[in-house]
């Protein structure tokens, strides 16, 4: 096979349950919006994914909303960038099937997350939530798209989507997927609780302490970064030296995420502090970096029928692209049609 050349294009997506958090913005969205301008960008509530576990109908639309306004807030531009939520194309969950027919078991089995979330309960889950990476496949390789930034934590499911593209292009003779690229960067790929630096910071811990919601208030900032969990011992002038100290290292990347410099630059500004000056130079930050995303997010969502033209705008954008490559799929597959 002839590989062909690819358009550079970035895909990636957000669920919209529970919020938006600061590790939603740190670990996906700011790095989207710095990405804006290198290469065609795809940007995507992924509503369908959602509902892989039962969602109030509501609360997803609301959640669905606040996701979109939380991106445009954070600067992704809709002139810009394909911005629109997952249902919207009916093309994801067309091309979803077909990938669920190249997609193998045991690849499923061997999805950590899938493990994770399903714990020992995994008999009485969805069928949705066991088979959601080959829909993640189809999201990504919908719009041929070459990179999708990550977390570590969705490497495995980046991977996956590259066996899946791999296969289909094996069984049917032809290149017609990319090998799609993981973006894996930044500081803070991965922000942590925190109450416990060990656990990812998560919309649905037992406690509002535990995160950082992208609505909090300044106060509300203030009184989070100033009360999270620490230890006695003052900083060190090196990241060697924060090894064991989860929470120490959480701390210090969401600044220099925050104040996009690396977290040597930031220990090597705060060696020999302790805690009492740290955290609240990190609240003020904060502050400054998270109040207005903040301000202007809740001032979209007090207009969701402007949100939801964006997002049909952005799904009409989206339609042009992906309607075409599932076409010419199922062409490819031997798929009949009038």
């Amino acid at each position: 096979m002839t590989a062909p050349t690819f358009t550079p294009r970035v895909f990636s997506g957000i669920k919209p349950s529970g919020g938006l958090t600061l590790g939603n913005y740190l670990g996906a969205i700011k790095r989207w919006v710095d990405m804006q301008g290198q290469m065609e960008s795809v940007y995507c509530v992924v509503d369908l994914h959602a509902i892989t576990v039962w969602q109030d109908p509501a609360e997803l639309r609301d959640g669905t909303r606040e996701i979109a306004a939380g991106m445009i807030a954070s600067g992704i531009d809709p002139s810009k960038s394909i911005l629109f939520n997952q249902s919207q194309v009916s093309a994801h969950a067309e091309l979803g099937w077909i990938f669920n027919c190249v997609s193998r078991v045991g690849w499923m089995n061997r999805m950590t997350q899938f493990k994770d979330k399903a714990g020992s309960n995994a008999e009485k889950v969805s069928l949705g939530l066991y088979a959601y990476p080959s829909l993640m496949a189809a999201d990504i390789l919908l719009y041929h798209a070459t990179h999708v930034p990550v977390g570590e934590d969705q490497k495995q499911h980046v991977e996956l989507t590259r066996d899946i593209a791999s296969k289909f292009n094996h069984d049917f003779g032809e290149a017609f997927f990319p090998l799609t690229e993981p973006v894996i960067d930044g500081p803070a790929t991965r922000v942590m609780n925190l109450r416990d630096g060990t656990k990812k910071m998560s919309k649905s811990g037992e406690s509002d302490m535990e995160r950082i919601n992208m609505l909090d208030d300044a106060d509300t900032l203030v009184k989070k970064f100033k009360k999270a969990k620490t230890d006695p011992e003052p900083l060190p002038d090196n990241l060697d030296d924060l090894a064991g100290r989860a929470e120490a290292r959480n701390l210090i990347d969401i600044y220099a995420a925050l104040d996009d410099r690396t977290p040597e630059a930031v220990i090597t500004e705060y060696a020999g502090a302790g805690w009492g000056k740290f955290k609240p130079a990190l609240a003020d930050l904060s502050v400054a970096k998270l109040a207005p995303i903040s301000t202007e997010m809740k001032r979209l969502m007090n207009d969701p029928a402007e949100i939801d033209r964006t997002l049909a705008q952005g799904a009409q954008k989206a339609r042009e692209i992906a309607n075409p490559v599932l076409e010419r799929t199922y062409d490819i597959v031997g798929l009949l049609r009038g």
